[in-house]
């Protein structure tokens, strides 16, 4: 089968999201410039940099009460800082209570019953149990072509690594297996890991 995005795939479901993974997921906690704080999930999320280390996510939806896009880049936007929690298997249904289209005046830590903590280098909250987050400075905030597609750039400014997670001086990813989008309502969980060595090393 071959399509052409512009002329439409004919299929129930956009195959797109499920032919690129799988995917990490950035969960972004961002507090707005009135202090309320904001918790989402987000697939279209990556490092990009190591040297200052850079992440970013992209929005690509809006809601009414957020004009061209939605709570998490409205409030970069304002604040110019967000926080990416990495999402292990046993976060994953308050994790997905979080993705919800909630009013900008619902606090989706305490909607979902996630324990907050206070970020160390910026005005932000983060997942208290994650097992690992992080926090940055925005650099840029790119709209892309189509209607509400944003992504947002970050410095990594500070790391929180969860104790359990550090193992023999490695961020040991066995220790919390986490979760991967797949397409459509699919995710996957790491459970299996090989290494490999690059050539010349």
């Amino acid at each position: 089968m071959f399509y052409r995005p512009e002329d439409g795939h004919g299929l129930p479901h956009n195959p797109f999201n499920a032919i690129v993974t799988p995917r990490p997921i950035g969960w972004i906690s961002t507090r707005a410039s009135d202090g309320s704080d904001n918790l989402a999930p987000y697939s279209f999320f990556n490092a990009v940099a190591y040297v200052p280390p850079q992440v970013m996510f992209a929005s690509t939806s809006a809601k009414e009460d957020r004009g061209d896009t939605k709570d998490s880049i409205a409030n970069i936007r304002e604040t110019g800082v967000f926080c990416v929690n990495i999402v292990e298997y046993e976060m994953r249904g308050v994790m997905n209570q979080s993705s919800g289209p909630w009013g900008r005046d619902v606090d989706e830590f305490t909607d979902a019953g996630i324990e907050k903590a206070d970020c160390e280098t910026i005005d932000c909250a983060r997942v208290a149990a994650a097992p690992a987050s992080l926090e940055c400075r925005s650099t840029q905030i790119v709209q892309l072509p189509g209607a509400a597609n944003f992504v947002a750039f970050g410095e990594v400014i500070g790391v929180h690594m969860r104790d359990d997670c550090v193992v023999d001086g490695a961020f040991d990813v066995t220790r919390f297996n986490p979760l991967a989008r797949l397409g459509y309502k699919d995710y996957s969980v790491v459970r299996e890991v090989f290494s490999l060595t690059r050539p010349g090393e």
